[in-house]
C-alpha cells in the first residue's frame, strides 16, 4: 500500500496486520482500517478496542492509560512504536503491525 495523499477532511486508510496471539484475539489476520485525517497511532488502537473488546483490551492496548502492554509490539511502516511515538499522526497507506513481542513458529 503506497502512502498517497489525502485531501483535508477526507479520510485515510491503513492496513493493520494482527500477528500471533493477536490473531486470536481478533479472528483476523489483517484489516484495512478508514480513519479521519490526523488520527494519532492512539486513535487506531482506541478504534480497534472499543472493536474487539475483550481480551484485546486489556491484554494488548489499555485505553484508559493509552498503553500497549509490555508483551506486545507494535510497529508503523517497519519502524517500533517507541521510536515514532504512540502519537504519531498516521498517514494514508501506512502499514500497522501489530503482535507478541516473541512470535515463532
Amino acid at each position: 500500500m503506497k502512502t498517497r495523499l489525502v485531501a483535508k477532511g477526507q479520510k485515510l486508510k491503513v492496513k493493520v496486520n494482527y500477528l500471533g496471539l493477536v490473531k486470536t484475539y481478533t479472528n483476523r489476520i489483517q484489516d484495512e482500517k478508514e480513519l479521519s485525517e490526523g488520527t494519532s497511532l492512539t486513535g487506531l488502537l482506541d478504534k480497534l478496542s472499543s472493536e474487539f473488546g475483550k481480551p484485546f483490551n486489556p491484554e494488548i492496548y489499555d485505553p484508559n492509560k493509552k498503553e500497549v502492554k509490555p508483551m506486545f509490539v507494535i510497529m508503523v511502516n517497519g519502524v517500533l512504536m517507541d521510536q515514532v511515538g504512540i502519537e504519531t499522526k498516521l498517514k494514508n497507506g501506512d502499514n500497522i503491525v501489530i503482535m507478541p513481542l516473541m512470535t515463532g513458529g
